[in-house]
């Protein structure tokens, strides 16, 4: 094949021109025709640009079985169209039609996703979203399905908190922390993020003068207040849910190399060294009564080491929830018919 030589793009850092290179081609594709001015504004480039890479599009290609270039190795495109009236067309193309596509069923799946975390309030009005699921819907190898993610409406307690972070009003809640210690609290809203099953409400307490993690299964007789909320703007926000500090206390746990994951923001400064078929793990933790709730979510995968405190406050929750069965009578199984 005959035509032009190619010249390098300018204007593009190499990392970027490879995405633009990687992005035109489909688009080219897609279009069948196009002017080189409206690639260009498509692209945000100069339509030198958009030229300059056509031409080094016509010069690529894969090598063929002899492993030399072939005519029918190479893309090759419209050359009286493009020199003559600026006009784009792809009359061939290799390897294109090889590339992975989502199927339909992946790409549904991704888009609920998309959906659920767009009906967040801390993402609302996120264009990247909505640009994200029009390019899932673009890109898979067949029309997705259309579904609708419904919002969690049973928790009133959540519901009430994502109306204040929405709003930007101050909320009073009564607060059941760890320790089994009820206090009112009275906060500025500013994130609601997710652990596992479980919500939490990142705000600034007032009383602490801090910003603090309040877990929503833990807050009862919310109130959104008329009083909206302070400028938090110059304040920083950690991204994870848990915060290392020197009165943390260090704990000592095995967990199966699997289960290492799912400890997430646990392992934040964290230390790790094999025992056995395990990783023995040092956590740093506000106080012992966060490792009930994590022991209670991986039965049998975490066993507590160190300190002795510890391993007694575990112990003693274990024994108390299994008390509390004792005097459960054993019930038949409904599915079974007695004679």
């Amino acid at each position: 094949m005959s035509g032009p030589s190619a010249r390098r793009p300018a204007g593009l850092r190499a990392p970027d021109k490879l995405v633009f290179l990687l992005s035109l081609v489909p688009y080219l594709l897609e279009q069948r025709v196009v002017d080189v001015a409206d690639a260009a504004t498509h692209f945000g480039v100069g339509e030198q640009e958009i030229r300059d890479a056509v031409m080094l599009i016509a010069t690529s290609g894969l090598p063929g079985a002899t492993g030399t270039y072939q005519p029918n190795d190479l893309f090759d495109i419209d050359w009286d169209s493009f020199e003559e009236d600026d006009v784009i067309v792809i009359v061939h193309h290799v390897a294109i039609d090889d590339a992975p596509r989502l199927s339909a069923r992946e790409a549904a799946a991704l888009i609920a996703g998309l959906q659920y975390l767009s009906a967040l309030p801390e993402n609302a009005g996120r264009a990247s979203l909505a640009a994200l699921t029009e390019k899932l819907r673009a890109g898979a190898s067949s029309a997705p399905s259309r579904l609708a993610v419904a919002e969690e409406s049973a928790d009133e307690s959540l519901a009430t908190v994502r109306r204040a972070v929405a709003s930007g009003h101050r909320l009073d809640f009564d607060y059941l922390n760890a320790r089994g210690e009820r206090r009112r609290r009275r906060v500025d809203p500013l994130r609601i993020a997710s652990l596992g099953a479980d919500w939490y409400l990142q705000a600034y307490d007032h009383t602490r003068e801090d910003v603090r993690n309040f877990r929503v299964d833990r807050m009862s007789d919310l109130e959104v207040t008329d009083e909206p909320i302070g400028d938090h703007s110059g304040r920083a926000i950690p991204e994870t849910l848990f915060q290392a500090s020197p009165d943390d206390l260090e704990v000592v746990v095995d967990v199966a190399p699997a289960t290492l994951p799912l400890l997430g923001d646990y392992l934040a400064d964290s230390t790790q060294a094999e025992a056995g078929d395990r990783l023995r793990v040092t956590l740093r933790l506000a106080h012992v009564h966060g490792l009930k709730r994590l022991v209670a979510g991986l039965p049998g995968l975490v066993t507590v080491v160190a300190p002795e405190v510890a391993r007694a406050a575990v112990a003693e929750w274990a024994e108390a929830g299994l008390a509390a069965y004792a005097d459960v009578p054993d019930d038949p199984d409904p599915r079974v018919t007695e004679a």
